[in-house]
């Protein structure tokens, strides 16, 4: 019978200490998920240069930098536990709703295109009716009542 040849391991492999870990899949999962390197090494008793050595050689940097919304996670989770400023604790929000599953930024944007019942409507409204209408919804008593149903819906959405 033929023997199944195992490929070599290559020079990173053979000399790593995290390779070597009986938890490497944790540990790379943890770094990933925006663990500190310093937290990482000394729960798991490894050196912080052998870490950063097997984060670089095996490019779990790529890995961790798609992974932004982990560590946006971390952050919004202790703005309960610590002071974090309102700005700062917002501004995380805004970001981690603009990553997507892939850690890419997404713009969102929103078209808005007023009908021509709402720009003829608001054109015509003084300020105290605009003022009235964004508080209560209710419409100037100069505007006919028999408006279509489809201009009607338009006007409550918007």
């Amino acid at each position: 019978m033929a023997r199944k040849q195992i490929p070599p391991k290559s020079r990173h492999e053979r000399d790593c200490s995290v390779c070597a870990h009986p938890d490497r899949r944790e540990i790379e999962r943890e770094f990933c998920e925006w663990k500190p390197l310093a937290v990482i090494s000394r729960e798991r008793h490894l050196s912080r240069p052998a870490l950063y050595r097997h984060v670089r050689a095996t490019n779990l940097f790529e890995s961790r930098d798609k992974n932004i919304r982990a560590a946006l996670t971390h952050f919004i989770e202790r703005g309960y536990r610590t002071k974090v400023t309102g700005t700062a604790l917002i501004s995380a929000i805004q970001a981690f709703a603009k990553i997507n599953s892939v850690g890419e930024w997404i713009e969102k944007s929103e078209n808005v295109n007023a009908s021509r019942t709402q720009q003829e409507l608001f054109g015509r409204m003084t300020r105290g009716e605009m003022l009235k209408y964004a508080e209560s919804g209710t419409l100037p008593n100069w505007w006919p009542t028999d408006t279509p149903r489809q201009a009607r819906e338009v006007l409550s959405d918007s």
